[in-house]
């Protein structure tokens, strides 16, 4: 029996990473998934004013920081049980659809499809098209992605006066008010994606779509001419012929923390969202209200000081430890809900949200490297529908206040948390204050849960998960691997390396 060790090396992703993948006759039969950075934001917040989180928050990702903001900013609202204008919090909201769009074109037509053009797959009957639209810096839909994504973030700047990396929320509300000015220009922006959107991605209109409701209608909708000659005809038709929608699965458990608070319901107990969240429970197939005290995190294999079992993070603690020479192996700890392994991201969102599309695709085919990647562009749509909403009620409630100054009384110490759906997932922000300062601060990012380390029960996370089983053709170019890590669209702030062979490889640029 053949047993190979295999590096290589990932561009095109946010983060620094490692995944080491053993190879018998093959096939991936072990994996680790190896943080390979340290940063330490939450020891740089202790010991700050609470508002201090408004500008440091923001550059925890360079693609996420709107997210970020708004986990920070929901956090100290809770502690101090503000009240959160309704234009508020639809200006949030906006911005950070904003930011999702452009990280779901972007993950899609920048970082996923480029590895299309490989040339593994020169003989196969779609290359000259998939060279055509996807190649990097080459191909239409690549530069057109540039384009309209660098467009979609104009929305954030109206409001927050630049992107990346933002401080325009506050406890109470925004800065900046809506005006006529800033939503024209707004919905300029989303009139000319939305065009490009329904011309060169789905080759139909947006509402119809949306309006696909299972499984049969998709396949069906997609043998038609025009959504045959869009790019996501052109996604879908590739990836299954390769059997993506078989491959990469993980485990089966779901979490999503909600998406986008409701403007008119928002408050104490800070609960209400336009979309639900909650947990799938693969094993019942049944959705269950999210219960954040049931979320803990393991530092068993991590590079941090030891404790027992998993902690909340109202009690966690991200103290460094590094360890060389240990079966401990990464910078990341392991999150879980109760004792379950879940992944997070788009196809969490919606499917928990009662999507009934994503719904019937995976009753249908199950979760797949795939169908997480059809959410994700299935997402861009809701996103672009949902931010017309946001700035049509801001049209017609232009003279309501979008921030409530908190009295000084208000800013007493205690414990809350802010949960967001940010691009990649379910992202949370725990905050305890004493004295007037931060005495803990811990987050939990979207990928924490999809790249988890194994946990206190030896129980592997679930991109280590989703790799066992897969089939590498070629050891020395193992596309395959990429393929599904970038189907979970990686976030760890700079590049992902596969190691242990002592080759270093690189999928095509």
């Amino acid at each position: 029996m053949a047993r190979i060790e295999v590096n290589l090396e990932l561009n095109r992703v946010e983060g620094d990473l490692t995944i080491g993948v053993t190879l018998e006759d093959g096939v991936v039969v072990d994996a680790r998934t190896v943080g390979s950075l340290y940063r330490g934001f939450e020891q740089i917040l202790v010991g700050r004013t609470p508002r201090d989180a408004m500008v440091i928050t923001p550059r925890v990702c360079g693609i996420c920081g709107t997210a970020h903001l708004y986990a920070a900013v929901l956090a100290l609202e809770q502690i101090w049980r503000l009240p959160v204008p309704a234009n508020a919090t639809r200006i949030r909201n906006l911005c950070l659809m904003a930011e999702g769009i452009q990280n779901d074109l972007r993950q899609t037509f920048l970082f996923f499809t480029p590895d299309f053009c490989h040339p593994r797959y020169s003989g196969h009957p779609l290359f000259e098209r998939l060279m055509a639209a996807f190649e990097p810096f080459k191909g239409e839909l690549h530069r057109e992605t540039l384009t309209m994504t660098r467009r979609v973030l104009e929305i954030v700047a109206h409001f927050g006066g630049q992107w990346p990396h933002s401080s325009y929320m506050l406890p109470g509300g925004v800065v900046t008010p809506p005006d006529a000015r800033r939503l024209l220009a707004c919905r300029a922006v989303l009139d000319e994606l939305r065009e490009w959107y329904e011309r060169r991605i789905l080759g139909a209109p947006l509402e119809e779509w949306l309006a696909l409701a299972s499984a049969t209608e998709l396949f069906a909708w997609l043998e038609r001419p025009g959504p045959a000659a869009g790019a996501l005809g052109l996604m879908c038709a590739f990836t299954r012929s390769l059997e993506m929608h078989r491959l990469g699965a993980g485990t089966p458990h779901m979490i999503s923390f909600g998406a986008w608070c409701d403007p008119q319901r928002w408050g104490p107990p800070y609960d209400a969202h336009l979309a639900p969240g909650g947990f799938y429970d693969g094993d019942s197939g049944q959705v269950s209200p999210l219960d954040q005290g049931l979320i803990n995190e393991h530092v068993r294999y991590s590079w941090f000081k030891p404790y027992t079992g998993g902690r909340h993070p109202y009690q966690g603690e991200t103290i460094p430890d590094f360890q060389p020479g240990t079966d401990r192996y990464t910078w990341a700890k392991a999150p879980r809900y109760g004792d379950r392994v879940v992944q997070t991201g788009p196809l969490a969102e919606l499917y928990i949200a009662g999507d009934p599309l994503i719904r019937d695709l995976h009753a249908a085919e199950g979760g797949s490297a795939w169908l997480r990647q059809f959410a994700r562009v299935r997402r861009a749509a809701v996103q672009l529908v949902r931010a017309r909403d946001m700035l049509d009620e801001l049209a017609a409630h232009l003279d309501e206040p979008h921030f409530l100054a908190p009295a000084a009384e208000a800013e007493i110490d205690g414990q809350g948390c802010g949960l967001v759906m940010a691009a990649r997932g379910a992202l949370g922000h725990w905050v305890e204050l004493k004295d007037g300062v931060v005495e803990r601060y811990q987050i939990v990012t979207p990928t924490a849960w999809n790249a988890s380390p194994r946990d206190s029960a030896g129980e592997m996370g679930h991109w280590e998960r989703s790799l066992i089983g897969l089939r590498v053709e070629d050891p020395d170019d193992p596309v395959e691997v990429g393929h599904l890590i970038r189907s979970h669209d990686p976030c760890l702030v700079c590049t992902v390396h596969f190691l242990e062979s002592g080759r270093r490889l690189r999928l095509a640029p």
